[in-house]
């Protein structure tokens, strides 16, 4: 699972020699070049870190981390890059919200430094995976559809997260039996799993009787489309 990190930075040149370096480091990158269009990013890739510089249009660096740490379920981390170098100024913005500051000018490969150092201490709490609106937190056991939180069974989440691992593979029922019940004997039949996809797709398909998610393959199995 890949951590996505959203780059907020007006100045383009900056902005993508930081996604350039990002994305050597195996770091999935989303891109805004003022205040608004943050947001907007923000609230539809849900990402991990935010690389935030402070003098942005439309809506300053300030007022926009203070619009994040104002979210629900606010697991992002959030290094701030900045001019200003007084020790006023850092430590305006570590009390704001951030959880690193980084003076310009900075060198890429130590602003990739203190992200995967951020990322060590926070980073776990929001490993997720994402598709189609459908979130999944394995680490916190949280599961997201279109930003509403669902309640799953244990087994639930589970067979959901592995779909979701495995995405468009078919697997088979056997293969399921296994990631349930690993050490129980195999006496668990084929229709304990359909049972626990049925109430699956109940809480995840806008459509249960015509699932778009998990899809049935006749005399294999199931696959989780994409």
């Amino acid at each position: 699972m890949k951590q996505t990190i959203l780059v907020v930075e007006d100045d383009k040149m900056i902005r993508e020699l930081v996604t350039i370096y990002l994305k050597r480091s195996g770091y999935e990158v989303v891109e805004a070049g003022d205040g608004e269009i943050a947001k907007e990013v923000f609230l539809t890739e849900h990402p991990c870190l935010i690389i935030l510089d402070l003098m942005l249009p439309k809506v300053s660096g300030e007022e926009f981390c203070q619009w994040v740490r104002e979210q629900e379920r606010n697991e992002v981390s959030i290094i701030m890059l900045s001019a200003k170098a007084r020790t006023e100024d850092k430590i305006k913005g570590l009390k704001m919200g951030a959880d690193d500051y980084i003076i310009k000018p900075f060198e890429p490969e130590e602003l990739v430094a203190h992200v995967e150092a951020v990322l060590r201490r926070t980073g776990q709490y929001c490993q997720k995976i994402t598709y189609d609106g459908l979130t999944i937190k394995p680490r916190k056991g949280e599961v997201l559809l279109y930003d509403q939180s669902l309640k799953l069974t244990k087994h639930e989440f589970n067979l959901l997260y592995y779909f979701m691992e495995n995405p468009n593979v078919v697997i088979s029922r056997e293969d399921l039996m296994d990631q349930l019940y690993p050490y129980a004997d195999k006496i668990v039949l084929d229709r304990t799993i359909d049972a626990h996809i049925k109430k699956l797709r109940k809480k995840i398909e806008k459509d249960p009787a015509s699932p778009k998610r998990i899809q049935t393959v006749r005399g294999m199995g199931y696959k989780f489309d994409t």
